[in-house]
């Protein structure tokens, strides 16, 4: 009976009204999720659900709605990805080394979807750290995609875009370091949103790459994307980089009328790696903003045959920091075949750690090594301020800038783990965006002849996610109506 009063809702303003008129309940909503999670379980997406929680929480917030006093979430169902804290629930990120561990607070982000009356149904997976884009690299195994189980999810993400994609919850946190939420979301069909970095407080979320980290949400509609980071952004005293700038109502300014300037850049739909029929869906997306009357032109980014050494030298540098505290000692794993302190570091470590995290624990070690710092590190700053400068300037003649969000679609899950340097170009198109720290959004853009999601990234102006969510919100509504 459950199953048959719930339907697929496409923005969450439906569903909060079927709420308020009491055509549903949150009960119903809960028992619904939890029958899709556990009918769906081989999909590999949550690593563990909170179900006694949800049940109990939703009768509060029943309570809240029929009293009118509900928060701008009521009634949302949200999953979080598995390295944000939830104070008193596991978070390991997907690795062994974090086994056990419960977190000792909670999250930023988790506090303000809380209080504004969202229900945490459980934690997804992702890819270990966050380091990967298949997640394949997850020590709790792959998550499989929806729309072809012989497919990989994305990552590192991937757990949260498959929760929403095959309706296992309404809505998913993720965070977002070089593509960590743009590319799961595009090889599932889905809105994902990476905000400009510092616009969302980091505090809570495990630290992968402290200067490119972002959270931000995954969703089936921009509108509800917008509605979440209203909730989520804005300063944090506990996040020292977290901006002051003013929080808008995003949910409330999504209205789109001004014709636009938008830039293309010409090296992705010339670049090697390419698929056919992305780019054939990437013309198409422009001829259609031609003929809607937008200004479409193509710019020159010199740069992007650099974009993926500078991140990976910069991100593998950072974790290489910020990974040291996981040592055995603290919490988490300890080896058993330890016997004193140095034996208990290399242990547990070597054994905790997964082959991609090492491999990057590594590299960045070496790049900030002695005699290599300038030769790499120094130079990847350099770099990455050319790159922040050129898109700046793009950004000053153009109001946003298009392109794929990934070279190809989901490929099959075990075809290219086995090669660092193939996984690592997957993260081509995104990477830009983190290197500037501008917002960016993938949201879905058709699906290619064997079926399988294909999504566009539109890049916005620092801070300027309003103008960033109305257009997508507009080309959206475009697409559904063409």
């Amino acid at each position: 009976m459950v199953k048959e009063k719930i339907k697929l809702y496409g923005k969450f303003s439906q569903l909060q009204a079927d709420l308020k008129v009491g055509n549903i309940t949150i009960n119903d909503l809960i028992k619904y999720y939890l029958s899709r999670i556990k009918e769906h379980a081989h999909l590999n997406a949550f690593l563990e659900v909170f179900e006694e929680e949800a049940l109990q929480r939703a009768v509060e917030i029943q309570e809240k709605i029929e009293n009118g006093t509900a928060g701008k979430l009521a009634g949302m169902i949200i999953g979080i990805k598995d390295n944000i804290s939830y104070k008193g629930h596991k978070m390991t990120a997907s690795s062994k080394i974090l086994e056990g561990y419960k977190a000792v607070y909670s999250a930023t982000v988790v506090e303000r979807i809380l209080a504004e009356d969202a229900i945490i149904i459980g934690r997804l997976n992702c890819d270990e750290f966050a380091m990967g884009a298949s997640n394949e690299t997850s020590y709790f195994g792959p998550v499989k995609n929806f729309a072809d189980e012989r497919k990989v999810s994305g990552g590192s993400s991937g757990g949260s875009a498959v929760a929403v994609q095959a309706n296992l919850c309404y809505a998913s946190l993720a965070s977002d370091t070089g593509g960590s939420i743009r590319q799961p979301a595009a090889f599932c069909g889905v809105v994902g949103l990476k905000p400009t970095y510092a616009r969302v407080s980091r505090y809570g979320v495990v630290a992968y790459a402290s200067s490119f980290d972002q959270v931000g949400p995954i969703t089936r509609s921009v509108e509800d994307a917008a509605l979440i980071l209203e909730v989520i952004a804005g300063q944090d005293a506990h996040d020292a980089t977290s901006s002051s700038e003013l929080v808008p109502e995003y949910s409330k300014n999504l209205h789109h009328t001004k014709k636009r300037r938008i830039a293309y850049i010409e090296e992705t739909l010339h670049s090697e790696g390419l698929d056919p029929e992305i780019k054939s869906n990437i013309l198409d997306q422009i001829k259609k903003l031609k003929h809607e009357g937008h200004t479409v032109e193509p710019v020159s980014f010199e740069y992007l045959d650099y974009v993926v050494a500078t991140y990976y030298i910069l991100t593998t540098a950072e974790a290489s920091s910020n990974l040291a505290r996981y040592d055995g000692v603290h919490y988490g794993y300890r080896s058993n075949e330890s016997h004193d302190l140095m034996s208990t570091y290399k242990k547990s470590r070597s054994e905790g750690f997964g082959e991609e995290v090492k491999r990057r624990i590594m590299l960045g070690t070496f790049v900030l090594s002695a005699g290599y710092y300038d030769a790499y590190y120094s130079k990847a700053q350099k770099v990455r301020r050319l790159i922040k400068d050129k898109m700046d300037k793009i950004l000053e003649d153009f109001d946003f800038i298009i392109t794929p969000t990934t070279p190809t679609p989901a490929f099959n899950i075990g075809e290219q783990i086995t090669d660092p340097v193939v996984m690592y170009l997957a993260d081509i198109f995104t990477v830009g965006a983190s290197l500037a720290g501008l917002p960016a959004i993938s949201i879905p853009s058709g699906k290619n002849k064997a079926g399988l999601p294909l999504g566009m990234q539109i890049i916005g102006k620092r801070y300027k996610e309003v103008e960033l969510l109305s257009f997508s919100t507009y080309f959206d509504h475009l697409n559904e109506d063409s």
